[in-house]
């Protein structure tokens, strides 16, 4: 390469950045033939062009450490593949809140009512059995996952990290559930440590999300995420970062209202007004009063400040998810509501818990782009090459 064609590196320390083009003279806007992947030449203050590729298949680069192969397109297929299993399970799980199944099993763990294969089952049986089944096979995917990702990536891979977080949360949201059970914290117990636990599994199942969605992302080819150096982001970031603890703290208390409809129902909208409103009505019921309103602030909370990160990350697909998971967020209010007028039926409260699981995964993966996109180091950068230069 001549030394008119080497592309000097800007000097992170404040000198010898790129000089714009001299005011007055006209650029011409070519469609580039190639896209020359650059490696750092440190000793020169250049980049050196490594591999020339045709424009249209170079829509994404991978760094050396992401390179594509057979195994990490495997893990791709896993790491989503786990993830959407376990967006199933909990969709199921709650069907068995709903249904008041969870002694379906008796207080037996992991065995149902003593017996591996339950016998003469009823149909809470084999609702609360059903759900043990595909926690099991969410589980073995777990394992697969992890394997997985130790066979095609090295040591201290961000993939690596995120299986490791998805195998953790899932052991402890099993554990959750076995004490659910082992405890006889099911079925029409009222008390208020049903409530804790019940808000505590919520919260560890946004984590399982988080850690699954993070894994799939990651493999996906998503960037390894950067601390923003700049203020303003930082504190955008600390925005998003106070918001998802709102939606968690939203989706704990959503928990326990759910639990309370299934506990306390009501036959028509006036009478569930009327118990929350009463002096001795129970928390759970009471939380009809504080759910929504945590709710709409979170979600405007996060709507707000995720599309203010997104755009000043400067990541399209980071626009792009935070576009989706605000009108999410509106779709969620909608469903909230909803759900109230027609007395949270089971099937309404599973459209209520699958879009909010949808925001949670949504604004993960938001985050994610946004902290790719935000820090590139020499090694990253990618210049275009026009036809004839």
């Amino acid at each position: 390469m001549s030394a008119e064609q080497r592309i000097p590196v800007p000097d992170r320390r404040g000198g010898g950045a790129i000089p714009p083009a001299p005011i007055g003279v006209p650029v011409q806007k070519r469609t580039p033939r190639h896209v020359v992947i650059l490696s750092s030449n440190l000793a020169s203050g250049t980049l050196d062009p490594m591999v020339p590729m045709p424009a249209g298949q170079a829509s994404t680069i991978h760094a050396g450490a992401d390179a594509p192969t057979p195994e990490r397109r495997t893990t791709r297929v896993v790491a989503w593949t786990a993830l959407a299993i376990n967006v199933g399970v909990i969709l199921w799980g709650a069907v068995v809140r709903a249904t008041g199944s969870g002694a379906g099993c008796g207080n037996h763990w992991p065995l149902c009512n003593g017996e591996v294969l339950p016998t003469g089952a009823g149909v809470t049986t084999l609702i609360e059995f059903s759900h043990r089944v595909t926690s099991g096979i969410a589980l073995l995917g777990t394992v697969a996952l992890v394997v997985q990702a130790w066979r095609a990536y090295p040591a201290g891979h961000r993939v690596r990290l995120g299986a490791t977080l998805a195998a953790i949360t899932i052991i402890v949201e099993s554990l959750l559930g076995a004490g659910l059970v082992l405890l006889e914290l099911v079925a029409q117990d009222r008390s208020l440590a049903r409530g804790w636990w019940v808000g505590a599994h919520l919260v560890n199942t946004l984590a399982l999300l988080s850690a699954f969605t993070a894994t799939a992302v990651w493999s996906t080819g998503t960037g390894a995420s950067h601390r923003p150096r700049d203020p303003s982001r930082m504190r955008l970031l600390a925005a998003v970062a106070f918001a998802l603890v709102a939606i968690a703290v939203t989706g704990a208390t959503g928990a326990i209202t759910a639990l309370g409809d299934t506990l306390f129902p009501a036959a028509t909208l006036a009478e569930g007004l009327a118990q929350k409103a009463a002096v001795d009505a129970h928390p759970f019921v009471r939380m009809r009063i504080w759910h929504p309103v945590i709710a709409i602030t979170a979600a405007a909370a996060l709507a707000a400040s995720g599309r203010a990160l997104a755009s000043a990350s400067g990541s399209r697909r980071g626009r792009q998810l935070a576009d989706a998971v605000a009108l999410a967020c509106l779709v969620q209010v909608a469903a909230g509501a909803l759900n109230v007028l027609l007395l949270a039926p089971v099937w309404m409260q599973l459209v209520h818990l699958a879009v909010a699981d949808a925001i949670w995964i949504g604004s993960t993966w938001m985050v994610l782009e946004c902290l790719a996109a935000g820090e590139a180091t020499e090694g990253d950068l990618v210049a275009m090459r026009p036809p004839g230069g």
